[in-house]
């Protein structure tokens, strides 16, 4: 069963970050707004993949003299997804 990631990116040009994740894997990732065409490239590259590659492979990305990026965001969407997962599967004594 698939999951789907809701997010809002912080000091970049795409506003949500829409992520499809099934067993670990990136299904589908939709961007609404920012750079169309790098954020088709960054989908593109990212589907198929696992979860923790992506974090690895975009986070500290930087946009210019921005704090961050779409690419970084991206990988805290991630990290956050799995932050939630692990809290939903601690089973309380």
């Amino acid at each position: 069963m698939s999951e789907i990631v809701d997010f809002i990116p912080r000091g970049v040009c795409s506003k949500r970050m829409i992520v499809e994740i099934e067993n670990n894997k990136i299904v589908n990732a939709e961007f609404i707004g920012g750079c169309n065409g790098n954020l088709k490239g960054i989908r593109s590259l990212v589907i198929g993949m696992e979860v923790e590659e992506v974090i690895k492979r975009l986070k500290g990305i930087l946009c210019g003299s921005k704090q961050t990026s779409c690419p970084n965001e991206f990988a805290l969407c991630l990290e956050e997804y799995l932050q939630k997962s692990k809290d939903k599967n601690k089973i309380e004594v």
